[in-house]
């Protein structure tokens, strides 16, 4: 008896504490000393000492006694321990008075699985959008028995250890009165019945697998790793419940012309020597068809040209990009005996090379061209 804790210290609150005080200070510290929470060593022990402490002092007739006689009163608070009370079912007076921690059902509909699929597309493809069809092999609801998964012409049996509602029910006394435990059936697994014939298709799932072919819209403007989600195309769900979707990653095959950088088309143009001094009109690709570009005399080695609304459409939003042409002055060579003689006559009356003067740097260029300056 002398060992035993003042109630008032086990729930850390005064002696004068009001009753809704004294629930308040038990709840906190039942739920951080329960057994099923707290793996702790001694957890066990704290719980039922928090039990006994809060036991007492809520009754007010029981309060007044330990008030007066302490723990040696009139009836020995204590001394009986917790005769009459069963301590042993700490998860189902846990989750009757705090509510949670209860089982779920496993009969209720589940949501069924989301899938994963690749795809490969071509460049022109990524650009202008397509419709595609893919193959997958997914979870659908089983033909013969149409879900229900016993043997058609059969049906199955009311679960007589719960009497069709899935649930068992038990009555428990503890501190806190009188409480009703429900946990789902062992039975039928929540089910509620009991199948005797199961589908010999399915073997009693409810379910198959089954291969089926898909059709997906792929719209303008998408690139490499997009995913595109196709809603209620995955797996069936369970007990009713909805359909898992289907995800779809893109992949892009790279051009033989182009390059992609964001919206914008990029193409490198080779040009020769007498083309870059004199200028020409050259028939350059884009995506659309053939487009005349002009190239101006003196066009100096990685000048960019802007062709707008040549390039992808942007997925989110209206309009394109735009393509890029970067002129690339290409040395011939080898060179034959007459086109040396020419070369040398040419370098002999252009005299030293210089560098040409620029206002702008070839990377501030790039820059207004990315950046849409002129």
């Amino acid at each position: 008896m002398a060992n035993k804790r003042d109630y008032y210290e086990v729930l850390g609150v005064d002696r004068n504490a009001p009753g809704a005080e004294i629930k308040k200070a038990f709840r906190k510290l039942a739920m951080q000393s329960h057994p099923d929470r707290n793996k702790d060593h001694g957890a066990e022990g704290r719980f039922k000492e928090i039990n006994e402490a809060y036991e007492v002092l809520s009754d007010p007739e029981k309060r007044a006694a330990y008030d007066r006689f302490g723990h040696a009163g009139p009836q020995g608070f204590g001394g009986r321990g917790f005769e009459g009370f069963d301590f042993g079912g700490f998860g189902d007076i846990f989750e009757a008075f705090f509510g949670g921690m209860g089982t779920a059902r496993r009969g209720g509909p589940r949501r069924g699985d989301d899938l994963r699929h690749s795809l490969t597309i071509s460049f022109e493809e990524a650009v202008f959008g397509c419709e595609k069809e893919v193959e997958i092999v997914r979870v659908e609801v089983c033909s013969v028995c149409h879900g229900t998964k016993h043997e058609p012409g059969s049906e199955p049996e009311t679960c007589s250890a719960c009497n069709g509602t899935g649930e068992v029910r038990r009555a428990q006394r503890s501190i806190f009165g009188r409480f009703i435990n429900v946990t789902t059936c062992s039975q039928c697994y929540g089910e509620g019945s009991i199948i005797t014939k199961p589908c010999p298709d399915c073997k009693g799932q409810g379910r198959e697998r089954k291969a089926r072919k898909v059709a997906i819209k792929v719209p303008p403007g998408v690139d490499d790793d997009i995913q595109i989600r196709l809603s209620g195309e995955g797996d069936v769900g369970r007990n009713g419940g909805s359909p898992g979707n289907l995800y779809v990653t893109l992949s892009v095959r790279e051009h033989k012309l182009f390059k992609r950088d964001g919206d914008h088309i990029l193409y490198e143009l080779p040009i020769n020597f007498a083309q870059a001094a004199l200028g020409d009109e050259v028939e350059i690709p884009t995506l659309d068809d053939g487009f005349t570009l002009k190239i101006p005399a003196g066009c100096q080695n990685g000048r960019i040209f802007r062709l707008k609304e040549k390039g992808v459409p942007h997925l989110r939003g209206h309009g394109r990009g735009d393509q890029l042409v970067r002129v690339h002055v290409v040395t011939p060579q080898p060179l034959d005996d007459k086109q040396k003689k020419l070369f040398n006559e040419l370098a002999r009356s252009l005299g030293e090379a210089t560098l040409p003067r620029e206002d702008k740097s070839f990377f501030d260029r790039i820059k207004d061209t990315f950046g849409g300056g002129s």
